[in-house]
């Protein structure tokens, strides 16, 4: 079995063939959907897909570092509340992310911040989005890190030295997904350094689908071309890779 550690499975580009999509990607072999959330106005599509597939679908409550306005006190309390419900099995997607916006870095970091000693609070695993933004997230993660700490940097795309220091915090994933099919990326070649000992699987649908898929809607249909992709990259069969990133994921979302 494989499980899709990433995928916005509630968004509206799924609204055409939601359930068709699910349908695919069991037959597919995908057993697990994590399912990330983004601020509050996406909590009750995420709620919903997991009501309908309470066997399949499992939500993360968390305020994504795009989505932290000026003032996140409101949003803050906001996630905290439903957090606390109980009901989720990470807190995520969370992070800071420079590519777009450098003007939030302090609210971003605050943010994130806080959401990680939520998570410890509460014995969660964070999963953490970090765009062009490696130093800034590191630093807090590691000045947090202790026995209770645990998670996955989401779309890992970053050097072979980084995965490292990610790895070696102890409780940590590398989230691995479609860049990995990307020539330019670079991905493979780091993977083939590092091992896949540390990885999960995702997709990030609807985004950054693989090859030959690229350009188009990702979805977790897709999660065996990226495991494929890491099989051939580290030297190991697809039935490793699977049998490794299951017992990873499931290790990772653990109660």
């Amino acid at each position: 079995m494989f499980i899709d550690t990433h995928a916005h499975l509630y968004h509206k580009q799924f609204d055409v063939d939601r359930e068709e999509m699910l349908a695919r990607a069991v037959d597919a072999g995908v057993g697990r959907f994590y399912l990330p959330n983004i601020d509050l106005e996406s909590v009750a599509s995420m709620h919903a897909l997991c009501d309908a597939h309470p066997e399949l679908c499992f939500p993360m409550m968390g305020l994504h570092p795009t989505s932290v306005p000026e003032d996140p006190a409101r949003d803050l309390v906001g996630i905290e509340k439903l957090l606390r419900e109980g009901r989720y099995h990470a807190v995520g997607e969370i992070g800071i992310d420079l590519y777009w916006d450098k003007s939030r870095l302090i609210q971003q970091e605050e943010v994130f911040l806080t959401q990680v000693r939520w998570a410890k609070e509460l014995s969660l695993p964070v999963v953490i989005h970090c765009r062009d933004s490696f130093d800034e997230v590191f630093r807090i993660v590691e000045d947090e890190n202790d026995t209770h700490l645990r998670g996955v940097f989401h779309c890992f795309t970053g050097t072979a030295e980084q995965a490292r220091l990610i790895t070696g915090l102890g409780g940590f994933m590398l989230g691995i997904g479609g860049v990995i099919t990307y020539p330019k990326s670079g991905l493979a070649q780091v993977m083939a350094e590092v091992g896949a000992d540390h990885c999960v699987l995702e997709t990030d649908a609807p985004y950054l689908a693989p090859v030959p898929h690229r350009g188009k809607r990702n979805e977790s249909t897709y999660v065996p071309i990226v495991a494929q992709a890491l099989a051939q990259a580290t030297g190991s069969t697809l039935d490793d890779i699977a049998r490794m990133t299951t017992a990873n994921a499931e290790k990772l979302f653990a109660a």
